[in-house]
């Protein structure tokens, strides 16, 4: 290899940048790059998921002649615990057309505290599914207290069936982006908070320390110690010595 070549290999070589010219990311866009990356995540969310419908029957307790409104408070209550459970053994599945363990899963009940009344709420990808479930359950509760009723003395009525859902209750896509942004800028908020200072670079180790300049009083005292030292050298070098025999 001529000494031309190997001038040429040398300058094609890439050049490796030190690392004291990689600039870091600026401290005041963190926040924003945060707040973006939590909106685009949350609005892909709202988009890409599958929405949900809700639907609702409700189901009241009646107390017959014989027995006190109070009893019938608490049976209501009863009911709306063991739901679920008479769902899966009576012909619930069969009245909502799913399985058995979608409507476990599916399905939930609450009772009121003011009175003897259970709501039956079901979730579906589709509106009529959703219906179909809750008005299933709530019939099932109906049959299952007929058959208890000479031992209960309450009756157990569907005081409203579930109508077709006209929305969803998933969070819309502007919803989702929205608290994903707000999610992003408070992970960007806390990351400023916690992380780590930067330390002051040393100084280089071939600098040496210059002194400064000495003050007015320290001056004086050097100068006039120069000169008691000049003035006792004259003096000793004026007198005579004495001549040794």
């Amino acid at each position: 290899m001529t000494p031309q070549n190997r001038i040429r290999t040398r300058a094609r070589a890439p050049r490796i940048l030190p690392k004291s010219r990689v600039k870091a990311l600026p401290v005041r866009w963190i926040v924003p790059l945060a707040v973006t990356a939590g909106a685009l995540a949350g609005g892909a969310y709202g988009t890409l998921r599958t929405p949900e419908y809700a639907a609702t029957s409700y189901v009241v307790v009646v107390p017959l002649d014989t027995t006190e409104p109070a009893a019938a408070q608490g049976f209501a209550t009863a009911f709306g615990r063991v739901a679920p459970q008479l769902a899966l053994v009576g012909d619930a599945p069969t009245w909502a057309g799913v399985p058995a363990a979608t409507l476990k899963r599916d399905v939930r009940t609450a009772t009121s505290p003011d009175a003897p009344m259970i709501s039956v709420t079901a979730t579906s990808a589709k509106a009529s599914t959703a219906v179909d479930m809750a008005n299933g359950v709530a019939r099932s509760l109906v049959v299952s207290g007929t058959q208890l009723q000479g031992s209960t003395n309450v009756r157990v009525l569907q005081f409203s069936r579930a109508i077709a859902p006209t929305a969803p209750v998933t969070p819309s896509a502007g919803l989702s982006a929205l608290v994903g942004g707000s999610a992003g800028g408070l992970l960007g908020g806390l990351g400023l908070l916690v992380r780590p200072k930067r330390r002051r670079e040393d100084a280089p180790a071939g600098s040496a320390s210059v002194p400064g300049p000495a003050s007015g009083s320290g001056a004086a005292a050097s100068a006039t110690a120069s000169a008691s030292v000049s003035a006792s050298a004259a003096s000793s070098a004026a007198q005579p010595h004495p001549e040794t025999v």
